[in-house]
């Protein structure tokens, strides 16, 4: 029998990058969560390698971007590189936009790192209870919470959590979503893979055309840690059980290659393609891979579950802080469910893209044309057209007060691509602008709801707005254009830093505006907690 419960607000089930950064999320706003991960330790394997410029702006807002690019690889190995194999020169290659240089539309680059590294920083990100080799075997709903039931692989021991809400980021396996028998759309399993981590020099044809993944006709060789190590991606093959690994690796680096490659790890794995059904279950929340498998093409599967968690860890602690009502929580499938569809697409054209560039290296091969000669990329050297989906994401739901006398959006917007166009209407995120040398937009929101406006003054005079974490940030006049803003108009900026409401110009005579909107924003007149 299960020993006594322990009580916790939120629990966690999964150690991942994206649990991880839930755990540091709702620390940060006021929320004890306890984080289970059913293996004995976090993983060895490099796993995702991209940590994109969303991403590392929600880690500026945790104060962990500079560890995290301190420990990375340089900007200018935030590049692809296509070759015949890894001895042979480019025959096209393509900047990861974002991550090999700074854009205008943020305050921060995005980094090429492999996940072994970025986990210890959001380990020690927070103080929150966590359990390794916690195995979740148990889930059951009450009316007030949900009740877990944990195996310990160390004492064998069962223990129950009792947790108001469960966040689960258990994989593309997820043990959560199965016991919830929630389905899957997308083709699923696609394709098995292996993944062979090797110490070797590989320097001469390298080093001074650095990249974070090198494409070939044998597999993807791609740098570990700035100080060494590699590893190599490739169709897992028939007789795995007994390949030899450094052989085969030796075989892919090319003829007379002459490198001897020491094998560390080998992992066989599965891409998956899938989006789950729905992303909630009463009080338990699907995130990360658990709500939605991408293939790797393009680096956003990590990043669309780290954007998940800080879509909806905030809404968590609203209303287990109880200035939210539950029925918010029915924002985050309405607004992150969409974007996992997106996102799911995208990842198809990323490995459609990755197809045709090979196909185009193959048709001059066979042709006869000469090796060293290049081709054109089909994406216009943009990383995999992502830059439009990361940043240019934006929310329709309840959550979002939409303009007054503007046309109606789109429930479901077009697919951004490579495209962003910084936009301060209600849903988007809050474009970046610096307030003062140093300090973005992105950096005064993120403790609770943020009030931008070029009239401190007269907003300062609306109704009281307890029990919201509010506070206000002037907004020089050189932005209010941007912002589509008049001089007393004002942005209600989300936690999440996506706009919830807009003012163009103020409302007259109304002095609980700002009440309203945080009321309605926030769900709070049904606050059944």
């Amino acid at each position: 029998m299960p020993v006594a419960d322990t009580e916790a607000a939120v629990l966690i089930v999964g150690g991942g990058p994206v649990g991880l950064t839930a755990r540091a999320l709702l620390e940060r706003w006021g929320v004890r969560a306890l984080l289970v991960e059913k293996h004995a330790e976090p993983s060895p394997f490099p796993r995702a390698r991209l940590v994109n410029v969303r991403s590392m702006e929600i880690y500026r807002q945790l104060g962990l971007a500079a560890e995290i690019t301190a420990r990375a690889f340089a900007p200018e190995y935030g590049r692809v590189r296509f070759r015949d194999t890894l001895q042979a020169r480019d025959f096209a290659t393509a900047a990861m936009t974002g991550i090999n240089a700074p854009v205008p539309e943020s305050p921060v680059v995005g980094v090429v790192t492999s996940q072994d590294r970025l986990e210890p920083a959001l380990l020690a990100a927070a103080d929150a209870p966590l359990r390794f080799g916690a195995e979740l075997i148990g889930l059951a709903e009450e009316a007030e919470s949900v009740v877990a039931v944990l195996a310990d692989h160390r004492s064998g021991r069962e223990t129950r959590v009792r947790a108001r809400y469960v966040l689960a980021a258990d994989g593309a396996n997820s043990t959560v979503r199965q016991r919830l028998g929630i389905g899957t759309t997308g083709p699923g399993a696609m394709a098995g893979f292996t993944t062979v981590v090797f110490d070797a020099d590989l320097s001469r044809w390298c080093a001074r055309q650095p990249a974070g993944v090198y494409f070939t006709a044998h597999g993807a060789f791609a740098p570990l840690y700035p100080e060494g190590g590699w590893a190599w991606f490739f169709p897992t093959p028939e007789d795995a059980a007994h390949a030899d690994w450094a052989g085969l690796v030796s075989r892919a680096l090319g003829t007379g290659a002459d490198v001897e490659a020491d094998v560390l790890r080998v992992q066989h794995w599965t891409m998956n393609a899938s989006v789950a059904e729905r992303f909630r279950h009463g009080r338990v929340l699907l995130t990360g891979d658990a709500a939605h498998a991408i293939p790797i093409t393009g680096g956003l599967g990590m990043n669309t579950g780290i954007a998940d968690v800080h879509n909806l860890c905030w809404k968590l602690a609203g209303v287990l802080h109880g200035w939210a009502g539950t029925d918010l929580l029915e924002s985050y499938e309405a607004e992150r469910l969409p974007v996992a569809h997106r996102t799911l697409r995208q990842a198809v054209a990323n490995t459609h893209l990755m197809i045709e560039v090979q196909n185009r290296r193959r048709e001059q091969l066979r042709t006869g044309e000469a090796a060293p000669a290049r081709i054109e990329l089909p994406w216009s050297e943009q990383y995999f057209a992502q830059l439009g989906l990361v940043l240019g994401v934006a929310y329709r739901s309840d959550a979002v007060l939409a303009d007054t006398n503007a046309p109606p959006e789109p429930p479901d917007p077009p697919d951004t691509g490579t495209d962003y166009v910084p936009s301060a209407e209600p849903g988007h995120r809050m474009p970046h602008l610096w307030l003062t040398p140093g300090r973005s937009t992105l950096d005064a929101v993120g403790e609770g709801f943020t009030l931008l406006t070029p009239d401190p003054a007269s907003w300062g005079q609306q109704t009281a707005t307890p029990p919201w974490p509010l506070r206000t940030e002037p907004l020089s006049e050189e932005h209010i254009g941007l912002c589509g803003l008049g001089p007393h108009g004002a942005l209600l900026i989300r936690p999440d830093g996506h706009v919830g409401a807009r003012w163009r110009d103020r409302p007259p005579g109304d002095s609980a505006t700002l009440h309203h909107a945080l009321t309605r924003i926030t769900r709070s007149s049904t606050s059944a907690r």
